[in-house]
């Protein structure tokens, strides 16, 4: 697969020296974090937001020598939450962490200092129990039971939630969200960093990455799909395509779940795995772009919306000189998803004529809904993820899905790509 996942594995690979075939079905590298047409723009097929804790995909770009800078703007964490003239706003300061987090909670726009210091207590208790639960609960729960304010909840912990989770508190994984609130907010400031890209993704990490692997003696192979894994004496063998059979003695399945499964199913050696995918769900996020006359700003890079649809608007004429192009960001389940796409698209239109009333009409649109953009990140979904190593020597699974403790988020992709890719160079499952 051509995902981020094994991407990132083929470059690990190549870079040790390893001799590596990239196959990917799509005649496309990126799988869910690619770039595709809108008129005369080069868009991704879902906006999306890194954090500075992402240690794998910003060691990934120095590898294949892109500087972060080319393609991603770093800034100190500046959320705002806007409702008609109600505005949230928490911004960090270049302190330590995780002081610059206690600071901005304490000073946040729109929350009073007691709701300030409830959030914190929170964080600190989040500490005191090194950022683990002996038994996971629903964010949610969580949330009640630290006596959360319902205006920190609506304004603050539910869209970090959903953006980092891409799940409904009331269902979402509160020791999967304690994880990336460690990495984001309690390791160094800068781990707390926005980033956000200011081209589009495969500029980002699918064409440098081919590059890289066909200069260090790999191959990819475009429109390539894997139609089953070869087994003999319960050992592998290879991979078969649909006119033909590649031989391998190492073979990392970084496709989609579904796909995978579908791989997994037909060998008994392989059932516990297939098992597993099998009780993993996914959930969609949408993506709507707005094409508005040149001029149409936000006052900031982003923007976070609440009481409607959409829950955040990027200004990717700020990010990336797309001069009135907005993309607008609806994460997680929701009616939405059953909604077709022009009334859907018009309601949003509508919200943001109501936010803000300056606006002129848009001139051209796309919808991009990924039904399957990642894994359910539920209570207790972690017995559910698969490792890296398989039953059958030799075989490997990667993916934002696997066991790497991470919510279904690039860095996730990354890591597992990675860890396989250092496992096989280690020479064992």
């Amino acid at each position: 697969g051509g995902g981020w996942a094994g991407l990132a594995a083929a470059v690990e690979l190549a870079r040790r020296g390893v001799p590596v075939t990239l196959l990917e079905a799509s005649r496309q590298l990126g799988g869910r974090a690619r770039a595709v047409r809108f008129g005369e723009h080069r868009v991704d097929n879902g906006q999306h937001l890194l954090l500075g804790a992402y240690s794998a995909v910003l060691e990934m770009l120095k590898v294949l020598a892109v500087s972060e800078a080319s393609v991603l703007r770093r800034s100190p964490l500046h959320l705002q939450f806007l409702e008609g003239a109600k505005c949230i706003s928490l911004r960090t300061p270049r302190l330590p962490a995780p002081l610059h987090l206690a600071w901005g909670l304490l000073r946040a726009q729109g929350l009073s200092l007691a709701q300030g210091m409830t959030a914190l207590r929170m964080a600190y208790g989040m500490r005191r129990r090194h950022f683990h639960l002996d038994t996971d609960m629903s964010v949610q729960d969580y949330l009640r039971d630290a006596h959360q304010d319902p205006l920190l909840v609506r304004a603050l912990w539910r869209p970090l939630c959903l953006a980092a989770l891409n799940t409904p508190p009331q269902q979402a994984s509160m020791n999967i969200f304690l994880r990336v609130l460690r990495d984001a907010f309690f390791s160094t400031r800068r781990s707390s960093d926005v980033l956000v890209p200011i081209t589009d993704l495969g500029t980002c990490v699918p064409e440098p990455a081919r590059d890289y692997i066909e200069r260090n003696g790999g191959s990819v192979r475009l429109g390539s799909r894997a139609i089953g894994i070869q087994l003999r004496a319960g050992r592998l063998r290879g991979v078969q395509l649909e006119h033909t059979t590649l031989l391998a003695d190492q073979v990392i399945l970084a496709t989609p779940p579904e796909a995978t499964l579908s791989l997994l199913q037909p060998h008994a050696a392989l059932q516990a795995e297939a098992q597993q995918l099998s009780n993993l769900h996914s959930l969609p996020i949408c993506t709507l772009y707005l094409q508005y006359p040149p001029g149409t700003r936000l006052k900031h890079d982003y923007v976070g919306l609440l009481g409607g649809t959409a829950q955040w608007v990027f200004d990717r004429g700020r990010l990336t000189g797309e001069d009135g192009l907005m993309a607008v960001v609806i994460s997680g389940p929701g009616a939405h998803m059953r909604e077709d796409g022009a009334s859907l698209t018009q309601r949003i239109v509508q919200e943001l004529a109501l936010q803000f009333p300056a606006w002129p009409a848009p001139l051209a649109n796309k919808l991009i809904r990924e039904r399957r953009a990642g894994f359910a990140a539920t209570v207790d979904v972690e017995r559910h993820r698969p490792q890296h190593a398989t039953a059958v020597q030799g075989l490997w699974l990667a993916g934002d899905y696997t066991a790497t403790g991470y919510p279904a988020t690039l860095e996730g992709a990354v890591r597992s790509g990675v860890e396989c890719a250092r496992r096989i160079q280690q020479g064992g499952n």
